[in-house]
């Protein structure tokens, strides 16, 4: 494994950093817990293109890796020592990693100096919350206030396989051809084939300038790190931001064939849509995939029933194996995102008037503690539900890929999800789905990270 050791500068608006949001970096009392984000964010957009989901695997690689910030009279120069040598070609860092490197830098300062700054937002609010999150993406540059309503977000799984993933890029073509903007997780798999079937339907339509923003946040980032059809990259605090980002930013939303993370993203949407102040929002979702994911759909789909009754229907259209229809339906679909927004005065680039459950705006650790402590029920009221559910969906995701989580689930075994015997089954059988079809991992035989047991009465 080649390692390399290089000075990177910056072009554009880093040059103009302040004093102050260099500090935050590199000294005062935020700068271990800063430093340690920025290196950990780096050394994923350094390892771009290397087929590896596992978070702890890649820092225990590169644990002689650093990366410094110099302030010098011209603007600032990073200084990395052992970092992989992918990053280069012919001796000079390829440009979109280059570029990602320095969103990571813009993102992490901005953290540091502004967003975890207690008398700018106060983040136990909601309304703090969402203000921090539309300046996180205003700062990043990612809104854009003259474009009709045209960006479509694109869930989906980093481990599908080749047939799912060539539907994506037929998905993403179909879009680009509309004229539609892509926004994904930003990693690979089907976060990554739209925006390829995108730029070919953009380049057919003579698109000038095209718009295919990644959201990530620091535990995800290793394990997903952004592909290169991103071109506006954004990193958000936590999971819990990066999706309120999702569904404020995007005007449509495509759900392709995934693991427990998108499983994660789905529960999330339905909290926000089955919230009885969004009965009037207008935010298109389709479920899609290849034929052959009917029956994946028709599991996720019955999930979904059994946990929300008929509550749920009308939220999505599910359409498999016409790639095409998907197109059609979304740009239809956004006409009428348009004209509900002229109508209710809210912004095209940030839904504003869209509201979101607390409970899935704070922020949520996966420890075995907290994850014990879930004790989900199916009689639960269905906003509850989705909360709870979503949370243990994504303590998966964090045994799975993300460091903490990995090292958790080493040191103190797999994750204890209590439910009662409605919900044991179909968690069971959902989850047992993920694995059978290698939805859980890139490489290798997957080892669980999760127990589910029957809920304690006491």
């Amino acid at each position: 494994m080649e390692k390399i050791d290089i000075e990177v500068s910056p072009k554009g608006n880093l040059e103009l950093l302040s004093q102050r949001e260099v500090t935050a970096l590199t000294h005062g009392a935020q700068h271990d817990t800063l430093q340690d984000l920025f290196r950990r964010c780096s050394l994923a957009v350094l390892n771009t293109g290397n087929e590896s989901d596992d978070a702890a695997a890649i820092l225990d690689a590169y644990q002689d890796f650093s990366i410094e910030v110099t302030q010098r009279t011209r603007g600032l120069q990073l200084h990395i020592v052992n970092g992989p040598s992918t990053a280069l070609v012919d001796g000079r860092m390829v440009e979109g990693i280059r570029q990602h490197l320095f969103a990571v830098l813009r993102d992490i300062v901005h953290l540091g100096s502004e967003i975890f700054d207690a008398n700018r937002y106060d983040l136990s609010s909601s309304e703090g919350i969402t203000s921090a999150v539309f300046q996180m993406l205003k700062h990043a540059r990612v809104m854009a206030p003259g474009n009709r309503p045209n960006l479509v977000v694109c869930w989906g799984g980093h481990a599908i396989s080749r047939e799912e993933y060539d539907y994506t890029k037929e998905v993403g073509y179909q879009l680009g051809l509309r004229g539609l903007d892509i926004c994904t997780g930003c990693g690979p798999g089907a976060m990554k084939g739209p925006m390829k079937g995108a730029a070919v339907g953009h380049a057919k339509q003579r698109v000038d300038v095209s718009r295919f923003i990644g959201l990530s946040e620091p535990g995800i980032i290793a394990a997903e790190p952004p592909n290169p059809m991103v071109n506006h990259l954004v990193v958000l605090p936590d999971i819990e931001k990066r999706l309120e980002a999702f569904v404020r930013l995007g005007h449509g939303i495509i759900v392709f064939p995934g693991g427990v993370g998108t499983a994660e993203e789905i529960l999330y949407l339905m909290g926000v849509l089955l919230d009885k102040r969004n009965l009037d929002l207008q935010l298109p979702v389709i479920f899609t995939g290849p034929a052959s994911a009917a029956d994946y759909f028709r599991e996720i789909d019955a999930f979904l029933r059994l946990l929300f009754g008929k509550d749920v229907e009308g939220k999505y259209e599910i359409i498999t194996g016409d790639s095409g229809a998907v197109g059609e339906l979304m740009s239809r679909a956004l006409d009428r995102v348009r004209r509900d927004r002229q109508r209710s005065g809210d912004a095209y680039y940030f839904n504003w008037l869209m509201q979101i459950p607390e409970e899935h705006q704070q922020p949520f650790v996966a420890t075995h503690e907290r994850v014990a402590d879930l004790r989900l029920c199916s009689t639960d009221d269905p906003g509850a539900l989705a909360v709870g559910v979503r949370r243990a969906f994504s303590a998966i995701v964090s045994g799975n890929v993300k460091d903490a989580g990995i090292r958790a689930i080493r040191k103190l075994g797999p994750f204890k999800l209590q439910a009662d015997g409605v919900l044991i089954d179909a968690l069971d059988r959902l989850l047992q789905q993920f694995v059978v079809q290698g939805r859980m991992k890139l490489n290798g035989e997957y080892e669980p990270c999760y127990e589910v047991t029957p809920l304690d009465p006491s």
